[in-house]
């Protein structure tokens, strides 16, 4: 009974915060759009942070989604090459691309790149009385930390996304071309016939989601932050966790809506 007891209570207290951590998340997303109805958005902080979420992340985003297509291409290109449909490689990666992996992917670098920075930066401003600082001066925490961050991530997602799919059909290109021996042109036939526009559009509107969740998330941990340097440390990884779970399952809820029935074309 006891133990029971024990279980009984536990689960209840991971209901508890769970409930806690979600309302305080929606609380900041109204909070957050209230300040963007408004118009009150830091110009130039939110510059500075495009740049910081972008144009920095421009890179790591370029290796990572290259080197996922050059190896979705290793697997693919040689086995349909033996099912003698090897004219259908270049429009399954880039299909695949455009609607999947590279929004995917690229929330997930951006999650682990930038949703872990907010998180350190902005618990380290809580925990060292920085936060507290600005209410007193009557600066609103949101207005100055959050908004910026959320427009700069929803804004440049989808760029990053744009060059994630031209670096993970490039990786492709090259293993298929040059490593299966299928024909360049039979490739690029096969990718401007399979990939319509709304793949393409339909793929990238998941970023501003995306996007969203990553900034909030990273946000909101920061936000949270208590216990000193291991107090930012804790948050860090919880918005890295946090954020890859929750893009995953926005994305299968966006997948089936978008594309459920959707027939690829060959």
């Amino acid at each position: 009974m006891a133990e029971r007891s024990h279980i009984s209570n536990a689960s209840l207290s991971l209901f508890t915060s769970s409930m806690d951590w979600l309302g305080q998340f929606v609380l900041l997303f109204v909070k957050t759009c209230g300040f963007l109805v408004r118009g009150r958005i830091l110009v130039g902080e939110t510059v500075s942070q495009m740049a910081s979420i972008g144009v920095n992340s421009v890179p790591i985003t370029l290796l990572t989604i290259g080197f996922s297509g050059m190896v979705m291409a290793l697997h693919t290109a040689n086995t349909l090459k033996e099912l003698g449909v090897e004219h259908l490689v270049g429009g399954i990666v880039a299909v695949s691309m455009a609607r999947e992996a590279a929004p995917v992917l690229t929330a997930v670098v951006v999650a682990a790149r930038v949703g872990s920075a907010i998180a350190a930066e902005i618990g380290t401003m809580v925990v060292t009385e920085q936060v507290d600082a600005l209410r007193s001066l009557g600066v609103s925490p949101i207005r100055y930390l959050v908004v910026p961050r959320f427009v700069a991530g929803v804004l440049m997602l989808p760029v990053l996304t744009v060059f994630a799919n031209i670096a993970g059909v490039a990786g492709a290109y090259i293993v298929s071309v040059y490593a299966a021996q299928v024909s360049s042109s039979v490739f690029l036939r096969s990718a401007e016939k399979m990939m319509g526009g709304d793949d393409l559009l339909l793929g990238l509107s998941k970023t501003f989601v995306f996007g969203a969740i990553i900034i909030l998330v990273g946000c909101n941990q920061g936000l949270r932050t208590t216990g000193g340097a291991a107090g930012v440390g804790r948050s860090t990884t919880a918005s890295v966790v946090i954020s890859i779970v929750l893009v995953y399952i926005a994305d299968y809820v966006m997948a089936t809506l978008m594309f459920s029935g959707a027939p690829i074309r060959y």
